[in-house]
């Protein structure tokens, strides 16, 4: 029978007492990707190149050198460097791109022994919140096919979730880790900004972009952020500050004193059984010794307007560099310069893409950039004053991760609005920087899962990774 792993301490077991090894590891994860193929999650699966560094690994157990990662397969979203190999951010624009180095986290990764199996699919350059952006074809959820995996780290989430990699990475910039962790039912943790390198992101918003990891588990998602997070001198946005050991800090117990904001319960765009379960489930919190309260948050409703205005900014100004004269597609139509910038763009470029380098550069525009872009600044700030405040009473803030369950291929892809509002509890952690994490705690009666989302002040990974790990213990 099939070996399904959902945890790094199962591998590292059978490792150890010698019953598997790395390449047998590797090439069950290979047929599984390939009996799953048709969710598209994988955009390319470097197989020969994951069976040789298995091999290699086993010789390193064999001696007892390996790093601390060895028998980990990780995915990589298509937006993070991996060099000398193809990177597309799921876009056509990017043509048959190898990149030219890894990213930072690739480093580190791979100087710990992890294996590479793959790239996954998401929305183009990180622009979605359904997986249905990408250049390449829809992700299918592996709990119904039929429903979307959330975005834009999509192909991550469904490859972890149906066991095609152990763990994977991806992005966040107003919630593509989180909304597909809670759509696909697995753990997505947004670090602290600045708290893991950029370096090898290809840029969507630059204020804004988190890697972070998709598990099965906190000790997994702990593990992993003590190996990628830290100072980074190809990154000046990247913090200083110790990375504290993670994963040896999560039997800690303490009482939390915790608060949600009455506008995100009350907002009518909330599915109606999310609100009652997560009610119901702050409940379970008081009993268990918590202290829960309910605060006024008044600034919700310009949470995803403020959110969108910078970040299409920064798109528009990020994306200039895809114009069809440095690297990646070039239009056969182009006769001239202006024509080669004109139909590069437009033909490499999808529509969403399109939409928000569009809006991007209206509200930096002559004329409209104090009305939006400085505006806009001013309110983050001001959610930021109120965020640290909030968070220097409280432990954590608690919300759904998302309003609604997955929902249908298809079904909201032509409304960006609607779209645009399923980010509604996921972009106030991105506007103010601070760490965010969707736990896998909600059953819908249509028998799809939503996640729970806590929310904690800046670099306070370590509590908020402890206090994680007891409720999910708790909840098995």
């Amino acid at each position: 029978m099939e070996k399904i792993y959902t945890s790094f301490e199962e591998i590292q077991q059978e490792l150890k007492n010698k019953t598997s090894s790395c390449q047998t590891i590797v090439a069950s994860y290979l047929q599984r990707i390939e009996q799953n193929k048709h969710l598209n999650a994988f955009l390319e699966v470097f197989a020969d190149e994951a069976l040789e560094k298995a091999k290699e690994i086993d010789a390193k157990i064999a001696q007892n050198n390996a790093g601390k990662l060895a028998g980990m397969v990780i995915a990589l979203k298509d937006n993070i460097c991996y060099k000398n190999h193809k990177i597309s951010a799921s876009s056509k624009i990017l043509g048959d791109f190898e990149s030219l180095f890894s990213a930072t986290v690739v480093e580190r990764l791979l100087a710990e022994d992890a294996i590479i199996i793959g790239r996954t699919n998401c929305d183009e350059f990180a622009m979605g919140s359904s997986n249905e952006n990408s250049a390449f074809g829809n992700v299918l959820n592996p709990i119904d096919n039929s429903k979307v995996p959330g975005g834009s780290s999509g192909g991550s989430a469904v490859a972890v979730k149906a066991n095609l990699c152990l763990v994977a990475l991806g992005s966040d910039t107003g919630g593509s880790i989180r909304q597909p962790a809670s759509f696909c039912d697995i753990v997505g943790l947004k670090p602290t900004y600045g708290r893991v390198s950029r370096n090898g992101l290809i840029a969507y918003a630059s204020s804004f972009d988190q890697i972070g990891p998709f598990t099965n588990n906190i000790q997994d998602a702990a593990l992993v952020m003590e190996i990628i997070a830290g100072a980074d001198e190809m990154d000046s946005t990247c913090s200083k500050k110790e990375v504290p050991k993670y994963s040896e800090s999560l039997k800690t117990h303490t009482k939390s004193k915790i608060t949600y904001f009455k506008s995100y319960i009350e907002n009518e765009g909330l599915d109606t059984e999310i609100k009652t379960k997560f009610l119901a489930f702050i409940e379970q919190l008081k009993a268990a010794g918590h202290t829960v309260e309910a605060i006024d948050f008044p600034y919700l409703d310009f949470l995803v307007p403020t959110y969108y205005v910078l970040t299409t900014a920064e798109a528009s100004a990020n994306l200039a560099r895809y114009d069809g004269i440095h690297f990646g597609y070039r239009s056969p139509q182009a006769f001239d310069l202006e024509s080669t910038y004109l139909k590069s763009r437009s033909e490499g470029f999808g529509t969403e893409v399109k939409r928000r380098i569009m809006l991007g550069t209206y509200v930096l525009s002559s004329g409209f950039y104090d009305a939006y872009y400085t505006k806009a600044q001013k309110v983050r700030r001001l959610l930021k004053i109120k965020t640290d405040e909030i968070l220097s009473e409280y432990d954590f803030i608690i919300s759904p991760t998302s309003p609604n369950t997955p929902f249908e291929i298809g079904k909201q892809v032509e409304d960006p609005i609607k779209m645009y509002l399923e980010d509604i509890y996921t972009v106030h952690a991105n506007l103010t920087g601070v760490p965010s994490i969707s736990l896998p705690l909600g059953k819908h009666s249509n028998g799809l899962p939503f996640g729970i989302q806590f929310t904690t002040k800046s670099f306070n990974e370590q509590r908020l990774l402890a206090f994680s790990n007891t409720l999910l213990q708790n909840k098995n």
